[in-house]
């Protein structure tokens, strides 16, 4: 509603001046700025702009307060309520205007917006930053990593029984022994075929 009402009130402003707008549609981003620390709020222009208009919404966001104005010189004019020993504008760039405020308080949280004019008039709206000092920013959930692949594992688990390898080697020891039992019949078949002046012959 805030974010609205300033929105609202800039328009009637920029409507009964003539002037053209640009509104941007762009998320309220929040800061959590410590107490009684310094917090820096910049507004960019896309082009050279030759002026910068603050504001900010307080109170519950139903109070719109003109803080200042800056042109591209640098000099600046604050609004008729501003504390000007905590606010200070200044100029980083032809496309940057910063808005500095010392000595945050709780009493500084609202919505702070700036409106940036060029040359022909043209007004572009910021969406505005919600400044909320003391407060601790919500902690965000841990991210989870995905869960590596197990390895598939594809190899043996478990040892070859022994009856394999016996029997590995027993086969071919029976081939061993059937293949000299063939040999030695053989051999006999083969002496009982010769005369027996031969084997005579080879007794001698």
């Amino acid at each position: 509603m805030g974010a609205l009402l300033l929105a609202w009130t800039l328009l009637t402003v920029s409507l009964t001046s003539g002037w053209s707008q640009i509104l941007e549609q762009e998320t309220v981003k929040i800061l959590y700025p410590e107490l009684l620390g310094t917090e820096v709020i910049k507004c960019n222009c896309a082009n050279t702009c030759d002026n910068v208009y603050w504001f900010r919404s307080v109170h519950n966001h139903e109070k719109l307060e003109f803080l200042g104005r800056c042109n591209n010189a640098g000099r600046y004019v604050f609004g008729s309520a501003v504390d000007t020993a905590r606010f200070k504008l200044s100029r980083k760039s032809s496309t940057c205007f910063a808005l500095s405020i010392i000595n945050v308080t709780v009493e500084d949280t609202g919505i702070y917006s700036c409106v940036l004019k060029d040359r022909k008039n043209t007004e572009m709206w910021k969406s505005g930053i919600l400044l909320r000092p003391g407060v601790t920013p919500p902690t965000l959930p841990p991210q989870t990593k995905p869960k590596a692949a197990e390895p598939v594992c594809r190899c043996a688990t478990k040892d070859p029984p022994q009856d394999d390898c016996g029997s590995l080697v027993l086969w071919p020891l029976v081939g061993l022994v059937a293949a000299l039992a063939l040999g030695l019949i053989c051999t006999l078949y083969y002496f009982s075929r010769l005369p027996k002046k031969c084997r005579h012959h080879f007794v001698k």
